[in-house]
């Protein structure tokens, strides 16, 4: 059970975005355009900050206040509201980005992040209605990203990131599974709609 919850953390879905850009850094420069080299260490940073640590400081913020009843946030009513906070605040610093710096659409670094806000805007549209498994939605996504970037990748290089993060949605899935925060149902629409969104996304915006 331990194990489990401590894999939820190492892979909770706010921090999707963190560890795409990471992997982009040392296996696909190209996806981290138009950020130079000397500058990527910092815009990891900075995108940890504010698609994880600002987030999950206001979940607790959430539950100091009784909005919610605990951060693991067992129950879809009770995901509604922070949900839609992270959404609105992934799509506000995208937009920040977009308006304030040099970063244009068509940078492929714009593109991954509206892509990412697309999946937490529908991962929150349909918590109004589902518990969706949001840690397979993300791990599925994760893995959309990287099958078509696997063509364009030199000598293979996203290959065995790609295997690895399959193996990982297994264990993720595992996981939620066996700390009853998921039903199977609701783990497998996470990882169809996550993949769907991902796949799609690249193809349009790619």
């Amino acid at each position: 059970m331990m194990l489990a919850r401590i894999v939820s953390w190492v892979f909770h879905p706010l921090l999707l975005a963190t560890y795409l850009f990471a992997l982009f850094t040392q296996l696909l420069p190209t996806g981290m355009d138009p950020i130079p080299e000397d500058g990527q260490l910092k815009f990891i940073f900075l995108i940890f900050c504010v698609t994880f640590a600002l987030p999950a400081l206001n979940i607790f913020l959430f539950k100091a206040m009784g909005t919610v009843s605990s951060v693991a946030m067992e129950s879809r009513q009770e995901r509604i509201i922070p949900f839609s906070f992270v959404a609105v605040l992934y799509v506000l610093i995208t937009w920040l980005l977009y308006s304030r710096t040099r970063i244009s659409i068509n940078d492929n670094l714009l593109k991954f992040l509206i892509l990412i806000d697309v999946l937490v805007v529908v991962a929150t549209i349909i918590t109004l209605f589902y518990k969706v498994s949001v840690h397979a939605m993300a791990v599925w996504a994760f893995i959309g990203i990287l099958l078509p970037l696997n063509k364009i990748s030199e000598e293979g290089k996203l290959f065995g990131p790609t295997v690895i993060a399959i193996l990982l949605a297994g264990v993720i899935m595992s996981a939620r599974l066996q700390l009853n925060a998921h039903t199977p149902r609701e783990v497998m629409v996470g990882a169809i709609t996550g993949l769907l969104i991902s796949v799609g996304g690249m193809t349009l915006l790619f």
